[in-house]
């Protein structure tokens, strides 16, 4: 799929993004390989750790698996929403004992698995990146070093993001819930959830505006063959060119929670339906819910990419 030719009339970010959509419709293909390494390292990943949350479930329930013996009764696992409105504090001290139980073994767990599954991420998310890119052009460079070495830094700085956002979601516990309660006041629900979000959107946001940096120097590791830190000083003097890629990175980010909030209204159609419906059927529609939200988060990363070299040639 041939990209248009450096030097040609700028055009604004939307624009060039919905053009860009049409494209990538058109070639299936490039969706195919972006889903293709994805899953090559999502699907292994998710079998490890299932098997791993399922062993430390057995061992805390005696083998049984039965949620009881974490202190979670079926009327709770059954209803967690009504339980919640019903009773706020009882429900979530039971969810918290129950957490309380497993803690320190997934605690354990994630201390060696996490880094395996981000240290692979990082090598595999290289390679596959540099197989997509190139299939939209032959003409760029191969870096899969640069590129782990720049997919590290953004890691790095996503979970930076998410410490920042459990400090956000822990402060507003405590001014909400925890605050009122050793004060003597009846907590404040409506302001917890108020806070989150408000501060999650907040933090998105900011996200979305940064986060181009760490998308485009890959892209400009390729494009003119450098390594991680010239690629992130060019990606830092693009000019004009930033106003467009942010552009694009915001429209992105509304996209992805609108995915979600599909993802969740689909997830939740059956529920009407529970006196007629199996778990089976449940297990089986959420599934297919997931498959076609991971498509369709798989397609639009494709159009990202394939919009930002779009707008690079043409600025």
């Amino acid at each position: 799929m041939a990209a248009t030719a450096h030097g040609a009339q700028p055009v604004r970010g939307t624009q060039s993004f919905v053009r860009t959509l049409s494209l990538c419709w058109t070639n299936p293909g490039l969706t195919g390989l972006e889903v293709l390494w994805r899953w090559v390292y999502g699907m292994p990943a998710v079998w490890v750790v299932v098997v791993q949350l399922r062993r430390i479930l057995l061992a805390a329930t005696d083998g049984t698996l039965d949620p009881a013996r974490l202190g979670l009764d079926r009327t709770l696992l059954n209803d967690p929403v009504g339980a919640l409105t019903a009773d706020p504090m009882g429900a979530a001290g039971k969810f918290a004992g129950a957490i309380g139980l497993v803690l320190p073994q997934i605690l354990h767990l994630g201390a060696w698995l996490a880094p395996l599954l981000l240290a692979t991420w990082v090598i595999v998310s290289s390679f596959g990146r540099t197989a997509v890119l190139r299939r939209v052009d032959p003409t760029l460079h191969a870096r899969p070093i640069t590129l782990m070495i720049l997919q590290a830094i953004r890691i790095t700085a996503l979970a930076a993001s998410f410490v920042i956002w459990f400090k956000a979601l822990t402060w507003s516990s405590h001014t909400a819930i925890t605050g009122p309660i050793a004060a003597g006041s009846e907590p404040n629900l409506v302001l917890y959830c108020a806070l989150v979000i408000v501060l999650t959107i907040a933090l998105f946001i900011l996200w979305s505006l940064v986060s181009w940096w760490f998308g485009v120097a890959p892209l400009l590791a390729m494009l003119n063959d450098t390594g991680p830190l010239a690629s992130l000083r060019a990606a830092g003097n693009l000019g004009a060119l930033k106003s467009n890629l942010i552009e694009i990175n915001l429209v992105m980010g509304i996209v992805k929670i609108a995915l979600i909030v599909l993802a969740m209204v689909f997830s939740a159609t059956p529920l009407p339906f529970q006196s007629v419906t199996t778990p089976e059927f449940l297990a089986w529609w959420w599934a297919a819910v997931t498959v076609v939200y991971l498509l369709g988060s798989d397609f639009f990363h494709v159009a990202r990419l394939v919009s930002y070299l779009d707008l690079w040639r043409r600025s």
